[in-house]
């Protein structure tokens, strides 16, 4: 399914990008964490200047989701 879903990338950058993202969804549900939330999550904290040298927080395995 994803190889018919990244055929249409547009480009090979596109079709990489695609990787990337389906990846950290696969590995968000792999660790029990809905993928949605920790996506919304991530791109909030690194809009809001997390600092690089910290990236490892921001893994899936690391994200503890807010009550």
């Amino acid at each position: 399914m994803t190889r018919k879903n990244a055929l249409f990338a547009g480009h090979d950058e596109g079709g990489r990008t695609w990787g990337r993202i389906a990846s950290l969804i696969a590995t968000a549900k792999i660790n029990g964490v809905e993928p949605f939330a920790y996506l919304k999550a991530t791109l909030e904290a690194i809009a809001a200047g997390h600092p690089a040298s910290r990236i490892d927080e921001l893994l899936p395995w690391n994200y503890m989701p807010s009550s």
